[in-house]
C-alpha cells in the first residue's frame, strides 16, 4: 500500500513538470534532487565496504555535467562542443580525485578502489540521468512532453508488471545470486506491461510514433530497465544492503527507483534526436 501511496503523491508533480511548459524548472529541480540523492546513496553504499569516495569532488563533477546537459542544444553544431565539455570535466574530475586521495594520505591499497567508486558514482547516476534534463530543456515542449511521458509510462508500467506478476506467479528465479526475488515470470509480466503501455501511449497522445517503432523501443527499454535493476541489486549486494536507503515508503531509496531509468535515459534522448531529427 505504501508503494501505491508514494506513487500517487509523486506522479502528479512529475507529470505537471513535464506537461506544463512554464514548470520546466520544476522538472530540472526534481531531476537535480534525484541525482544528488542517488549519488549520495551510491557513496553510502561504497563506504559500507570501507571505500572512501571523495564526495565533495564527486558533487562538483556532477554539477558540471548537469550544467552541460541543462544547456545542451540538440543541434548539429553543438554536439561536438557538448562531448568536448563532458570529456574535459571527466578528465579533470579523475585527475582531481587521484590528487585529493594522495594528499589526504589514503592507504595506497585503497586509492584505486576509492577513486573508482568516486568516478563510477558520477558516471552511473549523472552521466546517464543527465540525458533526461537535456531532453526536457533542449527539445521543443511538445516533443519533449511526448517522449518523457512515453518514457515514464513504459518504464513504470513494466516495473509494476514485473513486480506484481512476479509476486503472484513467480517461480523460476532470474538471477538468484544477485536478486533472489526476481523471476522469469516477472520479466514476462514486465515486458507485456511495457508493450501495453507503449500501445496506450501511441493511441492516447503519441500518434507520431508508429506502433512498428513504439513496440520495439518499449521492448528494448524494458530489457535495459531489468538490467539496470539487476545492476543496482548487485551494488546493494556488494555493500551488504537490502535497499539503497529508505527515503521513499514502499520503494526503498532513490537508487531503487532510478535503476531502470538511468540505463534508459540516454536511449530515449538519442532516439528522439535521431528519429525526430527530420
Amino acid at each position: 500500500m505504501s508503494r501505491i501511496i508514494t506513487a500517487v503523491v509523486v506522479l502528479p508533480i512529475l507529470i505537471a513538470s513535464i506537461l506544463i511548459s512554464w514548470l520546466q524548472p520544476l522538472f530540472v529541480v526534481l531531476a537535480a534532487a534525484a541525482m544528488v540523492g542517488g549519488l549520495f546513496e551510491f557513496y553510502v553504499l561504497a563506504k559500507q565496504r570501507d571505500l572512501k569516495p571523495d564526495a565533495a569532488i564527486g558533487y562538483l563533477a556532477a554539477a558540471g555535467l548537469f550544467t552541460v546537459f541543462y544547456f545542451s542544444d540538440p543541434g548539429p553544431g553543438s554536439d561536438l562542443l557538448t562531448m568536448q565539455m563532458i570529456l574535459l570535466i571527466l578528465i579533470v574530475f579523475t585527475v582531481a580525485t587521484l590528487i585529493a586521495a594522495t594528499l589526504r594520505g589514503a592507504p595506497f591499497d585503497k586509492i584505486i578502489a576509492s577513486t573508482g567508486a568516486t568516478i563510477l558514482g558520477v558516471l552511473y547516476v549523472v552521466l546517464t540521468g543527465g540525458h533526461l534534463v537535456a531532453l526536457r530543456t533542449g527539445f521543443n515542449q511538445a516533443l519533449s512532453a511526448d517522449l518523457l511521458c512515453f518514457f515514464f509510462l513504459v518504464l513504470m508500467g513494466s516495473d509494476a508488471g514485473a513486480y506484481y506478476v512476479g509476486r503472484a506467479v513467480g517461480k523460476h528465479k532470474l538471477a538468484p545470486s544477485i536478486s533472489p526475488a526476481k523471476t522469469w515470470e516477472g520479466v514476462a509480466g514486465g515486458l507485456l506491461a511495457g508493450l501495453l503501455m507503449a500501445t496506450i501511449a501511441h493511441f492516447w497522445f503519441f500518434r507520431e510514433l508508429p506502433m512498428k517503432v513504439a513496440l520495439p523501443l518499449a521492448a528494448v527499454m524494458t530489457v535495459l530497465g531489468i538490467l539496470g535493476d539487476l545492476t543496482e541489486s548487485a551494488l546493494k549486494r556488494s555493500a551488504g544492503a537490502k535497499d539503497a536507503a529508505n527515503i521513499l515508503p514502499g520503494h526503498g531509496g532513490l537508487l531503487d527507483r532510478l535503476d531502470s531509468l538511468l540505463f534508459n535515459a540516454p536511449v530515449i534522448y538519442y532516439f528522439g534526436r535521431i528519429y525526430f531529427s527530420g
